[in-house]
């Protein structure tokens, strides 16, 4: 009752305001519930894939055995070395596939080489357990019975299981797996010697059968020994000796190179062990070429079924764990497969049995007699079928045993069942296996092979092991948590635009609260970088804000109040908010406010005036302060104190290592998932240095639907091709994730600050900072990698001008990265082992088809105007030539948008032409009832693949049906605007978001002032800085402000282009002026006009610590000093651009005309050179035509088509992979908090633990306070500490799974 009262005692400030303008804030766009039926299905799907996989990897491999089991009829005895020859290659596939990857490997990454005394080490084991192998195999079994068969190959766990306990018992520590593997090691053992007697009792006197038991005994705990790594390291983590320690570091080091040799060796040991039997055995290898067809049938059926079966069921295998569903879709399946593989084979047995007796009417019988009447007495006629005999072969195997007495039954089942929960005992573990969300293979399994003979087996026990304990349980709570700083660049966005990003950074701060102990993965702090947020007043002495970034602060106020109380009950409703930051800074000023849940969000408001802008240099101010100052700062003021400078080193490096930037957009909306499932990318690689993710264009019109089909062919095709065959060369600046290390690697950070000397540095840096950055990432060795699963949204230009001057900038910008690439193709694919030489091939391929994209164009629009007016293909050719041509001489004397207003004429013709040729192609194949045209194929295969690519998005499925606006804009796309990029490639303004200046501004902010203008704004602050003392406070240290003159905009025609250009700076002319200003405007300082707007948020005036002023104002005179303005030097570069637009311009269209003249001359002499094509109806019957087609333009076609294939190819493999990241995120990710009520409800419980103070301390008198790391294993300081990049070595970020117990 009392908690009552004091709840109706907070009333609002304005109770009578009670209606509420909610925005979009859920994930609308994500089907997760179709995603969640997706993962059912597919769960479902991998269990029963891995489990029938498994059971005919295991039946088929079994039936090559029994058929090569003296006195079977199935394979003749003189033909059985061709049976013993199968089952070799099902051993050594998997060291043949293994041996050429180690290959690869070794060709492009950085392969080490062991030392003799871990070459040795290795050596034995791996001759030890492949010489058992095959003795088991090849030798022992096809003498030993069916059942014994299935069940010996558990005995491989043996020396698991013992290696299991010396672990433990090593470690010193009271682990509950150490019962289960003693009790495992005694059912194997008792498993052994039920076998035993059960065959050396039947004949005491036979000493073959004792020779094939005693072969298949040790045989069996020599196969044990594959698995010897899985334990070894565990071993040397607690052992004494460091030699141990350091014959395991030099595996793992040296793990590429010890496994192409150890391949080899399986490979010989296997080959001798075969070669050796078959001649002992009185065989002949001579069989092998003159086996009959029917065999020969059977034979490969089954050899095929097991090589590809065990290599699926290893992969599906894989995918399984990835997925978090080790218990239901691996380890259940698995222990399942050797059951199921008994009663498949055993069954049939007994039926056929069974059917034996009912057909003697009543007549007694027993198994010896069936055995010597029908299963030895028939013919092994394979004529009739098949199954019957492998059923008469089955049962030979157990001929030898009398199947009718209890006792030898008896006997037999319980060496089955104690080898059988031996195996399940000894891999009990894995039910509690601790997983990160998305785990690499050589996490999962300790050798980077399967074993194709027994592959449930080798499955479980090649899994890694971990000793458990409950204090081990409670360190892994603490681990260190990633720290995740938002990096969002905003200048003249929309108000819609900014309530998308910070609804997203806000339904962040609900999803990952700062202080909630069970969200522990990483914590994050938003920070927008907002350029040209001041403008001058009349009347005021100081500098205000403009429209723009007073609307971002009202935009912060009302989504706060929206987060505050969107699940408050009807009364309880807070307007006031706790009391928010507001700072004075050299560069401007800055807001800082906490969120509902505990994270900041700090707004930094540039002055041009007093630091560089322009987006590249809000870039370099945020990777200074975050990577550089905060990151940075705090361990040299460790060392200064005299702490150890290795272990300072190792710490740093641990940081770097786990802290992460996403850049954004001022207007990209996003949902928390996305940024998990990116953060997911980092984690999974230590050598990933960036993410991006699926970026989707938002908007209306035919530009925005045209956008929407090219977004969504470039990410399913392009981007994907580039993920799986080498590295993504472009991580769009919207929505992407980078590496702290990567980022602050050498030539990296500090060349991309640098600033642009040449002309074509204006193209490559400042046209598209992005790509320019995954450049640099690429040439030192980082990988960028795209995630398909996560989605972002940002506006795309929906006017066609607009359009054009985007893609004008983003066109060379991309030529002149990729170039740079190839031209250090040789470098970079010795330092990065994700660029491949056939990958800068393909993007090779890739350029000279974007270079050559307008005469193909062109080649196209005239084979259209050929078929449809049967004119004479030269003449097409001409006639589509000259509207370009014309065209391009317009650019070059035209002014920009005259320029643009061409094009949209030009694009509407072409787009008119585009759907005539359309409609043409599709009569042409009605009409000639024929698809076997080189344009019919190419149409055919591309709305193939497209359509199907489109169906393994189902979610963008709609997209496909902006395809023909987009099909009927090609022209307009690949042609005309290329022409316009590259005329204007010397235009190096922004073009969009181009805004007249606000309203009560003294002049336009972005044009040059007058001499007028500068002296007046000289004397305002000249008053401004000796009396603004009596309105607000001033910082201790501020550089002296100058006035701004925009750079000039070089382009081909004298034209002002309002843009967020590089800033050069005027001097400030002295003039005396008579008569004083008057300063009348109500606010003379831009902190106290903020103070006083914010009704709803209290700001309340702080000031930077001494340290972080001083490294601003040291970051802005090292480089983001606005640079003064050099005229001679501006006509320099204004001539230098055009003579480098000349230069490329010239390449450019030359090579196009080459093109368009070869083209020209082949079709002049057609009879001598073309290709001649009959042409054949749907069903090939020919019609009697030939078509002609010119080499180079067919070739071009094959080209291209391949290269799509390719990307097709890879779009599937990716798409997979896409699907397992999915399934492993819905199956580990804990619930976020689903309400909000009463966190700022002092007598109530609270949701979330939040700080006493709302008050920002960190960011009013210094930076937020992150906690130390904590130190790790030895084996993440070996990683840290040394050279070598191997993926074994990198300590990831676990947290608790809710559902299987299992880390993420």
């Amino acid at each position: 009752m009392d908690e009552d009262m004091d709840n109706r005692e907070e009333v609002p400030r304005r109770p009578w305001d009670t209606a509420r303008e909610v925005p979009i804030i859920d994930d609308q766009n994500t089907p997760w519930k179709l995603i969640k039926l997706l993962r059912f299905i597919t769960l479902c799907a991998v269990a029963l894939i891995v489990f029938g996989l498994a059971l005919c990897s295991k039946t088929s491999f079994l039936l090559l055995i029994t058929m090569s089991s003296e006195g079977t009829k199935v394979i003749p005895e003189e033909q059985k070395p061709v049976s013993l020859l199968c089952i070799g290659c099902a051993l050594i596939t998997s060291s043949v596939l293994l041996f050429l990857k180690s290959v690869w490997k070794a060709c492009y990454k950085t392969s080490k080489f062991p030392r003799v005394a871990t070459v040795a080490l290795v050596f034995f084991f791996e001759f030890v357990a492949s010489a058992g192998a095959a003795i088991l195999t090849i030798v022992a079994m096809p003498h030993l019975d069916i059942v014994t068969n299935v069940t010996i190959l558990n005995g491989a766990a043996f020396l698991s299981a013992l290696l299991q306990m010396v672990a433990q018992c090593t470690a010193k520590e009271r682990n509950r797996f150490l019962v289960p593997s003693i009790t495992g090691l005694l059912l194997i053992l008792l498993g052994y010697g039920l076998f035993v007697a059960l065959y050396i009792m039947k004949d005491t006197r036979d000493l073959n059968m004792a020779m094939w038991v005693g072969l298949a005994v040790g045989a069996s705990l020599l196969v044990s020994f594959n698995w010897w790594e899985n334990y070894f390291g565990l071993i040397s983590e607690h052992s004494n000796s460091l030699k141990v320690r350091v014959l395991y570091y030099d595996m793992k080091r040296c793990q590429n190179i010890l496994n192409m040799f150890s391949s080899l060796l399986r490979i010989a040991v296997t080959a001798a062990v075969l070669g050796a039997y078959v001649p002992l055995s009185k065989m002949d290898w001579d069989v092998v070429r003159s086996i009959p067809a029917l065999q020969t049938r059977v034979i490969a059926i089954t050899v095929g079924v097991q090589l590809v079966s065990s290599a699926l069921c290893h992969w599906f295998s894989l995918a399984a764990c990835k997925m978090h569903a080790m218990r239901r879709c691996f380890i259940l399946p698995l222990y399942l497969a050797s059951l199921s593989v008994m009663a498949l084979l055993v069954i049939p047995v007994i039926v056929y049995y069974q059917d034996y007796r009912l057909n003697l009417n009543g007549t007694t019988t027993n198994f010896t007699h069936y055995c010597n009447v029908v299963v030895s007495g028939r013919d092994g006629n394979l004529s009739s079928s098949v199954f019957p005999e492998l059923v008469y072969d089955v049962t030979h195997t157990l001929c030898f045993l009398d199947m009718s007495k209890i006792s030898d039954i008896g006997i037999l089942t319980g060496s089955a069942v104690s080898w059988w929960l031996g195996l399940v005992l000894c891999t009990i573990h894995l039910w509690h296996l601790s997983l990160y969300r998305i785990q690499r293979t050589q996490d999962l399994f300790v050798r980077r092979m399967y074993e194709g003979g027994f592959i449930e087996q080798s499955l479980l026990l090649n899994t890694r092991f971990e000793i458990r304990t409950k204090d081990k349980l409670k360190g892994l709570k603490n681990v260190e948590p990633a720290m995740i700083y938002l990096c969002a660049t905003m200048w003249h966005e929309t108000y819609e635009e900014m309530m998308n990003i910070i609804i997203s950074i806000f339904r962040l701060d609900k999803y990952r609260p700062r202080d909630n102990a069970e969200f522990n993965d990483f914590s994050f702090e938003a920070h927008i970088y907002f350029d040209d947020a001041f403008m001058d007043i009349k009347g005021s002495r100081g500098r205000h804000l403009n429209h723009f970034a007073k609307n971002l602060v009202e935009i912060i106020a009302e989504v706060y109040g929206i987060f505050t109380n969107i699940d408050e009950k009807m009364f309880i409703k807070k307007q006031q908010h706790p009391k928010q930051k507001i700072i004075k800074t050299p560069y401007g000023g800055r807001i800082v406010i906490k969120m509902p849940y505990g994270n900041f969000i700090i707004i930094h408001f540039k002055d041009k005036e007093r630091i560089r802008h322009k987006k590249r240099w809000s870039q370099v101010m945020y990777l200074y302060y975050l990577l550089g100052y905060k990151l940075m700062s705090k361990y040299y003021s460790r060392w200064k104190k005299g702490e150890d400078e290795s272990s300072l080193k190792q710490d740093i490096q641990k940081e770097k290592h786990n802290t992460y930037l996403l850049a954004l957009d001022g207007d990209t909306d996003f949902q928390p998932t996305a940024v998990v499932l990116l953060i997911d990318r980092l984690k999974m690689y230590p050598r990933v240095g960036a993410a991006c993710g699926r970026i989707h264009p938002t908007g209306a019109g035919p530009a925005v639907w045209f956008q929407k089909f090219e977004y969504a062919i470039s990410h399913w095709l392009q981007k994907t091709a580039e993920h799986v065959f080498g590295c993504v060369l472009c991580s769009p600046g919207c929505f992407s994730l980078f590496r702290a290390e990567a980022l602050m690697d050498d030539n990296v950070m500090k060349r991309y600050s640098s600033k642009s000397l040449e002309a074509s540095h204006y193209v490559q840096y400042d046209q598209g900072e992005d790509r320019w950055l995954c450049t640099l990432l690429l040439k030192q060795g980082w990988r960028v990698e795209y995630n398909a699963a996560s989605d972002a949204y940002t506006n795309a230009p929906e006017d066609f001008k607009e359009l054009y001057n985007q893609r004008r900038r983003w066109g060379p910008s991309t030529l002149a990265n990729i170039a740079d690439l190839l031209g250090e193709t040789t470098v970079i694919s010795k330092r990065n082992p994700s660029m491949s030489k056939p990958f800068m091939f393909y993007q090779l391929f890739t350029m000279i088809s974007a270079i050559l994209a307008p005469a193909t164009i062109c080649l196209m629009i005239a084979g259209s105007m050929s078929f449809m007016f049967n004119m004479h293909s030269s003449l097409a050719l001409v006639l589509s030539v000259i509207p370009p041509a014309i065209y391009l001489g317009l650019c070059f004397k035209l002014k920009s948008d005259t320029q643009i207003t061409v094009a949209a004429f030009l694009s509407i013709m072409y787009a008119f032409l585009m759907l005539v040729v359309s409609m043409a192609i599709i009569g042409a194949m009605v009409k000639d009832k024929t698809i076997f045209t080189p344009s019919s194929m190419f149409v055919i295969i591309m709305a193939i693949i497209y359509s199907v690519t489109a169906l393994m998005h189902p979610q963008e499925f709609p997209l496909v049906f902006y395809g023909f606006l987009y099909i009927i804009c090609i022209p307009s796309a690949y042609l005309l605007l290329t022409i316009y990029s590259m005329v204007n490639l010397n235009n190096v303004s922004w073009g969009t978001r181009e805004v007249k200046p606000a309203p009560g501004s003294q002049s336009d902010p972005t044009k040059p002032k007058s001499s007028r203008e500068k002296a007046k704004s000289a004397l305002q602050r000249f008053f401004s800085c000796s009396w603004t003392q009596d309105c607000c406070k001033k910082p201790s240290q501020r550089p002296e402000r100058r006035s701004v003159a925009q750079e000039p905009v070089v382009e081909p025609q004298e034209e002002e282009v309002d843009g967020p250009l590089n800033t050069i700076v005027d001097g400030i002319p002295t003039t005396n002026l008579r008569n004083e200003p008057v300063y009348d405007y109500p606010y003379q300082c831009w902190v106290t006009e903020m103070k006083d707007l914010c009704t709803d948020m209290e700001l309340e005036e702080g000031s930077l610590e001494k340290d972080e002023e001083e490294f601003f104002i040291d970051l802005q005179q090292k480089y983001l000093e606005p640079l003064p303005m050099d005229k001679a030097k501006q006509e320099k570069v204004k001539e230098e651009l055009k003579s480098l637009r000349n230069k490329i311009n010239f390449a450019f269209f030359f090579m196009n005309s080459l093109w368009l003249v070869a083209t020209f001359t082949l079709q002049t002499f057609e009879v001598a050179i073309f290709i001649e094509v009959p042409k054949v109806t749907v069903e090939l019957e020919s019609l009697g035509q030939n078509l002609k087609v010119d080499p180079i333009g067919f070739m071009f076609i094959i080209g291209f088509a391949a290269s799509v294939i390719i990307q097709f190819v890879a779009m599937l493999f990716h798409r997979l992979n896409t699907l397992i990241h999915y399934v492993a995120f819905l199956n580990t990710e804990p619930k976020p908090v689903s309400k909000t009520e009463d966190i700022y409800m002092p007598h109530k419980k609270k949701v979330v633990s939040a700080p006493p103070s709302t008050e920002p301390s960190d960011y009013g008198s210094g930076s937020i306070h992150t906690s130390e790391i904590d130190d790790q294993s030895q084996m993440d300081l070996d990683y840290f500490s040394s050279d070598d990049s191997d993926d074994d070595m990198f300590p990831y970020i676990p947290t608790r799974s809710p559902d299987d117990g299992t880390l993420v």
